[in-house]
């Protein structure tokens, strides 16, 4: 392909109550700015804009009243800016494609096809994400556009992990465990790789611990279980949602409560975790806390004790462990956390050194440690960036 050197890649991740964008020059994948849209729907909304050295480029505090609006808002700055920042392609976060969308591609008539399809999948993202999709496609309709599936990463999970024990007629209605945070573990897999010899070879389980909270556990390369499955819900406890819960417990709030299934969904998704334990869902406001509130010291020890369970179930389906990698907001800042949670596991070989860990350092265990402990900083969007690069053939010059 030419050279572009003046050609940039726009990178979109949707949340529920958030839109997060980045610029990348083509020819460095270098980011050139960052932005987001916050507290949508709510009159304190507000819009931020940094270049690669943090000087800000707009800051607007308004109402964006749904997604469609916070949208519109970032369209209209690249407009406006496009003689600074010529756009050559798009990449979207997209939580979930169904069974058979599992690996990047570009966007086209038919995939948005699927994905209105499977939005029952993923209710409370899917719908947000294809609006922005075509907003997108609207105001740049001559840039290629490419999907990043979330679920990539766990596409090769054995079958014995990736399906329910319920009769294979829900299979066929992509009843399945798809695992989440794919682009984040994939981005950890190539830093791991430019540090580390022979991952390929080992056990690696990484605990991405932010909001949402899940673990993969990776053996000889490839994802071979995860805590999360049809849905970013279950798995661990995280600062709103509910993680794992006994099918009965489903049972119980749809017979005696009379819960409509989107009034569950609401509670599991964004009332329950360290929220519904605590009243807040911020790890480290309940740090502060926690020696005075025993409902704040309540939530943190279940936070760490399903980590550490899932550490254990983890290595166990692997046959042992290797690596253990910290990532994530509360993953890779919070050195009380990672302690709590390794606390005890010597018995599967991670012995932590005090120091090294509440310094934040790359490798947190001791030398004489049988399984190396590490802090990396994820890069979710630079990972997407990449993936744009290599869908649509263009070169990255380093």
């Amino acid at each position: 392909m030419e050279d572009k050197p003046n050609a940039y890649i726009l990178v979109v991740n949707c949340g529920s109550s958030s839109l997060k964008f980045s610029l990348y020059c083509l020819a460095s994948i270098q980011m050139q700015l960052s932005g987001f849209v916050i507290r949508i729907g709510r009159e304190d909304g507000q819009l931020e804009i940094k270049d690669s050295k943090s000087n800000i480029l707009e800051n607007r505090v308004a109402h964006f009243k749904d997604m469609d609006a916070a949208a519109n808002v970032v369209v209209d700055w690249l407009k406006n800016s496009q003689h600074h920042y010529p756009l050559i392609a798009i990449g979207h976060r997209i939580v979930q494609g169904g069974p058979e969308h599992r690996q990047p591609e570009r966007i086209t008539d038919e995939l948005l096809q699927t994905l209105h399809h499977f939005a029952y999948l993923a209710p409370n993202h899917l719908p947000d994400e294809i609006k922005i999709i075509k907003i997108f496609q609207a105001a740049f309709r001559n840039v290629p556009q490419v999907a990043c599936f979330d679920t990539s990463f766990h596409r090769d999970m054995p079958s014995f992990a990736k399906y329910y024990p319920l009769p294979a007629e829900y299979q066929e209605k992509g009843l399945m465990r798809y695992g989440f945070h794919g682009l984040s573990y994939e981005y950890i897999m190539q830093k791991l790789a430019d540090s580390t010899s022979l991952i390929d070879r080992q056990k690696i389980i990484i605990a991405h611990l932010g909001n949402g909270a899940s673990m993969v556990a990776v053996k000889n390369g490839v994802s071979v279980d995860t805590t999360m499955g049809i849905s970013p819900i279950g798995g661990l406890v995280m600062s709103t949602r509910s993680g794992d819960l006994d099918p009965g417990v489903l049972l119980f709030l749809l017979k005696q409560t009379k819960l409509t299934a989107n009034e569950l969904d609401e509670l599991l998704s964004k009332h329950s975790g360290l929220k519904a334990i605590a009243g807040t869902s911020d790890v480290q406001e309940l740090l502060n806390k926690e020696g005075n509130d025993p409902r704040a010291a309540e939530a943190l020890t279940v936070f760490c004790y399903h980590a550490k369970k899932f550490i254990g179930a983890l290595s166990a389906a692997m046959g042992g462990l290797d690596t253990l990698v910290f990532t994530g907001g509360i993953g890779e800042n919070s050195g009380i956390i990672r302690e709590r949670i390794c606390k005890d596991l010597n018995f599967i070989g991670i012995d932590l050194d005090t120091t090294k860990n509440l310094k934040n350092e790359s490798i947190i265990s001791k030398e004489i440690s049988n399984v190396s402990v590490r802090v990396i900083q994820t890069d979710e969007e630079l990972m997407i960036a990449r993936l744009v690069c290599s869908i649509l053939n263009y070169t990255i010059k380093q």
